[in-house]
């Protein structure tokens, strides 16, 4: 099993499997892009001593043994990217891609865990194993997709805390924990917001006119006031009650802006 090959498989579940289709109307996402850090990579530590938190648990604290931590981002394709420019509350194909969409994303984790251990190797997907803990209080996790993608070499931060990959940063994270070895990805940037044109020039700031409800500003974003938007204030559509989505999405901050599906020029 080598990155090349891990890549295509991925590919085609994407192209083929109908989980990641509305219906078989349109896709959710297109191919990913993928990333390599090693598990012993010193940033591990640096996110639990002084990014994330102390609650953050580095990969040997998941699987002992652990060598390679495997990252990926799905991108949404274009026809979702799109329908979600508009003003307003999220649109329905913005909201399965991110509800049904991320059932996909699920079966993306567990089908790179068989083709590992198909491989002979012993492998893991933290946020759906059962000690997986998200705090929504504090807005933080004891596994962090984008964190994880920033030490793969996948992207950098944005100023409303997304991650800005090659293809932009209109799309799920994901990843997988192996004792499998993998050469691991380099980081072609010099600090966490490079990719950034606000963050890193300050000569951009869209984000912060797409966002409803006033969590992002020059200072970045206020992760409780988007919380309370999307939970609260938002009024849920019609569409949320009839098939049981649980709040009402957003994501006006990842579409209709310079970063939405490549890195700024």
């Amino acid at each position: 099993m080598d990155k090349e090959l891990l890549t295509q498989n991925m590919s085609e579940l994407v192209l083929n499997d109908p989980v990641n289709t509305h219906n078989g109307e349109y896709r959710y996402f297109d191919p990913p892009l993928l990333g390599l850090a090693s598990a012993a990579d010193p940033l591990f530590l640096e996110f639990k001593t002084e990014i994330v938190g102390s609650h953050f648990r580095p990969p040997l604290e998941w699987l002992p043994g652990a060598v390679t931590v495997i990252s990926y981002f799905l991108p949404f394709g274009e026809h979702v990217r799109t329908s979600n420019r508009t003003p307003g509350l999220a649109s329905p194909e913005w909201l399965h891609s991110r509800f049904r969409g991320e059932e996909f994303n699920d079966k993306m984790r567990r089908f790179i865990i068989a083709e590992l251990q198909n491989a002979g190797a012993n492998a893991l997907a933290p946020v759906i194993e059962a000690d997986f803990i998200s705090d929504f209080t504090r807005f933080t996790s004891n596994w962090s997709e984008r964190h994880v993608a920033y030490a793969a070499g996948l992207g950098t931060f944005s100023l409303n805390r997304g991650l800005i990959t090659p293809k932009g940063m209109a799309g799920r994270f994901g990843s997988v924990i192996t004792d499998h070895y993998f050469a691991p990805s380099a980081r072609p940037y010099a600090h966490p917001f490079k990719n950034c044109k606000f963050t890193d020039t300050r000569n951009c700031g869209a984000c912060i006119k797409r966002c409803p409800s006033g969590a992002i500003t020059e200072d970045g974003k206020d992760k409780a006031v988007c919380y309370d938007y999307q939970r609260n204030q938002n009024p849920l559509a019609d569409l949320n009650r009839e098939f049981g989505y649980p709040y009402s999405s957003c994501g006006k901050c990842q579409t209709k802006v310079p970063c939405e599906y490549q890195i700024p020029l």
